[in-house]
């Protein structure tokens, strides 16, 4: 497996990105191992960015009735969130943070937040506006059609360690997530970067990632 990997200048933490996709227990088994490295002070936090072959994820609340067709594989997972997909063409972030070192107080919502916030300002980059919606997880567009998701997110924290992350929609196959209901939403579709008619490489999309990591993930010392 070839990857890049790279340490901030300004924030002691380590960019690693994928030249092929991972498998996704691979994935989770290497943060796993990182949070621990982490928490015990044997290494930088992280951002991990890659994609995955063709494969759904089912958090802690998804519901056996969204799984509509599992024509590819099925892993269930300890990240918050219900059923979601992943495969190529999409970016997923995988973020290992120290919570007790970026905040003054943890605070796993306001991380949540700023994930959040994250995905906006890299939408925004590329003139698309990426909104939170009241009851619904993830990041949504408006378009003729209604409301489509484009990014998705899920965390989970161990000993104030955050790992999983985000995922965003830069040219997937659409119609993978038809054999699920997406986050356990019927109503709305989701959408992509280039659906939306933006022409984006994954390169493109990962410097803004890192370009907007401090304007929202400042490196705090906790009280």
């Amino acid at each position: 497996m070839e990857s890049a990997t790279g340490l901030c200048q300004s924030d002691p933490m380590e960019w690693k990105i994928e030249a092929e996709p991972v498998g996704y227990e691979e994935a989770v088994s290497a943060m796993e191992a990182r949070v621990a490295a982490i928490h015990e002070g044997r290494a930088e936090e992280m951002v991990w960015l890659l994609e995955h072959p063709p494969l759904y994820t089912g958090g802690t609340s998804a519901k056996d009735d969204d799984l509509l067709d599992p024509q590819f594989p099925v892993f269930k997972t300890g990240r918050g969130g219900e059923y979601t997909y992943h495969g190529p063409g999409q970016r997923v972030a995988y973020v290992m943070l120290d919570l007790k070192k970026r905040q003054q107080k943890p605070d796993i919502k306001r991380y949540v937040c700023d994930l959040e916030q994250w995905i906006i300002n890299t939408l925004d980059a590329f003139d698309i506006k990426g909104e939170r919606r009241d009851g619904r997880v993830g990041i949504w567009v408006s378009t003729p059609a209604g409301e489509k998701k484009i990014a998705a997110l899920g965390v989970r924290v161990r000993r104030w360690v955050a790992y999983h992350g985000i995922a965003i929609n830069v040219d997937p196959d659409l119609s993978h997530y038809e054999g699920i209901v997406p986050c356990g939403i019927s109503e709305y579709g989701v959408t992509s970067m280039k659906a939306l008619g933006v022409d984006v490489s994954m390169d493109e999309l990962d410097g803004v990632l890192q370009r907007n990591w401090a304007e929202v993930f400042e490196l705090q010392k906790a009280a």
